[in-house]
């Protein structure tokens, strides 16, 4: 799985934080792996110019083999409490999404003959 990590211009992309947020990615999504192509993450500071309690975005996009890429956004004080937030809501509706390929690949059609 590709892993690529993106930065906005008041964020500073450095190898140390661009290894930890792949090596977080690949980590948290391992099971995930033979069905995942590529994963994005977009870091950003979105108020920048303010002193915000909650100011620091995580994008996570992944792209499972064969179907439409699947983006969640969280919002947290710090990069890694938002990447660590991306990171959950990822595993959530990458199971559901799975979950639901599975069931629909196993049902029976209305004329009995399994789909």
């Amino acid at each position: 799985m590709l892993v690529q990590v993106n930065t906005d211009n008041h964020v500073e992309g450095n190898t140390r934080l661009q290894d930890w947020a792949r090596a977080e990615v690949i980590d948290a999504l391992r099971r995930f792996e033979p069905q995942l192509t590529r994963a994005e993450i977009y870091l950003s500071d979105i108020n920048s110019h303010k002193n915000a309690q909650v100011d620091k975005q995580c994008t996570l996009e992944v792209r499972l083999a064969g179907l439409d890429p699947i983006a969640v956004t969280k919002e947290a004080g710090t990069i890694e409490a938002a990447l660590d937030a991306a990171l959950e809501a990822i595993t959530i509706t990458l199971d559901g999404r799975l979950e639901k390929l599975q069931a629909k690949k196993g049902r029976t059609s209305m004329g009995g003959v399994p789909e």
